[in-house]
């Protein structure tokens, strides 16, 4: 009782008052505020596990980061930094490109205005070690074809489908036929692995996450990683929050935050 704590739960949170399993909890360290604290758990142990579970970064190697301004992506530079002279190549709107040279993108690339399958060739032949999709549709091929002999392609998404505030079914339609697949057979033509990650399937795991929460808090004690905050906003402007996202304007996480009780605005007044 009392204790500051972050916690994982895969839906509910957008309330003032939450009941979670005490296994889905985790202590904050000290000094880590509360905003931090809800950016951490589900991108920085999303980032891990498929950076060092699945793709076994290690030095010398190049990752292509999809979304690299957003909440996995900012993780996942940072993690990457932990590792001795990673080559990291970013996709995101051009405005945002200084952004990401500055938290230690290497090749930011505007997925906009170019191929980044063509923009990475230019600088890497071969591809790449490991590629972050959280695209889907056809996306994922191009990032099967982006690999190296022995790289690997982490699908832990499918934002393709998302195009605005509405449902657009031919959109849906479209990366549906085009979902990316390859048989076992295939596979060992390549010398290329093909994995995939939801966090929110992990529930019967506490002990794998746990572990991997353990290592994460190690390194934000080091300074070695720090949740990017975009904006926080409170809950009665959620809509606001929504279209920040929406619209593609978020360098980091978007926060809820209830506004604090009445009560205690008062004590503060007196």
């Amino acid at each position: 009782v009392g204790d500051r704590v972050m916690v994982l739960a895969r839906s509910g949170l957008w309330q003032e008052v939450v009941n979670v399993p005490a296994s889905q909890t985790f202590l904050m360290p000290e000094g880590m505020s509360f905003e931090e604290a809800a950016a951490l758990l589900v991108n920085y142990i999303t980032a891990y596990m498929i950076l060092f579970d699945f793709g076994n970064l290690r030095p010398n190697q190049s990752v292509l980061i999809h979304m690299a301004a957003g909440g996995v992506g900012t993780a996942a530079i940072q993690l990457c930094k932990t590792v001795e002279n990673v080559t990291i190549f970013g996709t995101a709107s051009a405005s945002k490109h200084d952004s990401l040279k500055e938290s230690g993108v290497t090749h930011p690339i505007d997925y906009r205005t170019m191929d980044y399958a063509e923009e990475v060739r230019k600088i890497s032949p071969k591809g790449v070690d490991i590629v972050l999709d959280p695209l889907g549709g056809s996306d994922t091929s191009k990032a099967f074809n982006l690999l190296k002999p022995m790289g690997k392609v982490i699908t832990y998404g499918v934002a393709n489908l998302l195009t605005g505030q509405k449902k657009n079914l031919m959109a849906m339609a479209k990366t549906w036929w085009n979902q990316f697949s390859i048989n076992a057979l295939q596979l060992l033509h390549h010398n290329k692995a093909v994995c995939g990650y939801h966090l929110g399937y992990m529930d019967e795991e506490p002990e794998l996450v746990g572990g991997v929460v353990a290592k994460l808090l190690n390194l934000y004690s080091q300074g070695k990683i720090k949740p990017k905050i975009d904006s926080v906003w409170p809950f009665d402007q959620v809509a606001d929050a929504m279209r920040q996202m929406q619209e593609k304007k978020n360098v980091g996480k978007v926060i809820l935050v209830p506004e604090a009780p009445k009560e205690e605005s008062k004590k503060e007044e007196n």
